[in-house]
């Protein structure tokens, strides 16, 4: 089931239905009132449940805030939410490796919480200051899944994969200089890790790796 919205989008209204998560707005290239106007669609199919704008550049937001009131932005995460957010199932914990990867990781955690799970953070614990991550192990192992974010040399999952036996999901970033590649380097030691049970999203992509992380969350509690 789609709705045309003139020549811009078909909205696939049905998808909650087949997959129990409604459709997304990736905001990157769309015009602030077509978001609008996405956003705007799938709230009225999904009312009770809250739908999700990611990438929305500050002229989207802005247009979202004059046009949705009730909307939630994060300027960070650079997301907005309108509608209420779902019963909380199972926990995600969003493990960020430097502040620098601030986007990333609030990017996953909004995701998260839109897709039905409880989520958290762990900010600034790279591998530059290992004793700040055992701090927090206990955390790491508390949870269902856990979303480990970072760039520059991207080791970060690898230890942290080596600590705890959690479903992990790896994020590299654009975070680095120049022979990072703008997280390729990351992303190619995080494909690489040693440390079984590490599975790797696309870089930047904190939305993609919240989602699978969410239904792995609510998996457990079923």
């Amino acid at each position: 089931m789609t709705e045309h919205l003139d020549d811009f989008a078909r909205v696939d209204l049905d998808r909650e239905r087949r997959t129990g998560d409604p459709e997304v707005v990736y905001g990157a290239g769309k015009t602030p009132a077509q978001v609008v106007a996405i956003l705007r669609a799938l709230h009225e199919r999904h009312p009770d449940r809250a739908v999700l704008a990611t990438r929305l550049g500050e002229d989207a937001r802005q247009a979202v805030a004059e046009q949705l009131p009730e909307a939630d932005l994060d300027p960070v995460a650079r997301t907005a939410v309108l509608g209420p957010l779902p019963e909380p199932s199972g926990s995600v914990l969003v493990v960020g490796a430097g502040t620098s990867d601030a986007p990333v990781v609030r990017e996953a955690l909004v995701t998260a919480r839109v897709h039905g799970a409880r989520a958290g953070t762990v900010l600034d614990v790279g591998v530059a200051g290992l004793h700040r991550l055992l701090a927090v192990r206990e955390e790491l192992d508390a949870a269902d899944c856990l979303v480990v974010v970072a760039g520059m040399e991207g080791a970060l999952p690898s230890v942290v994969a080596g600590l705890v036996g959690v479903p992990l999901v790896a994020v590299p970033t654009s975070v680095g200089y120049g022979a990072s590649f703008e997280g390729l380097a990351a992303l190619l030691a995080m494909l690489n890790s040693c440390a079984p049970g590490v599975v790797v999203v696309n870089i930047d992509n904190g939305y993609g790796a919240a989602v699978h992380a969410a239904r792995v969350a609510r998996a457990a509690h079923r």
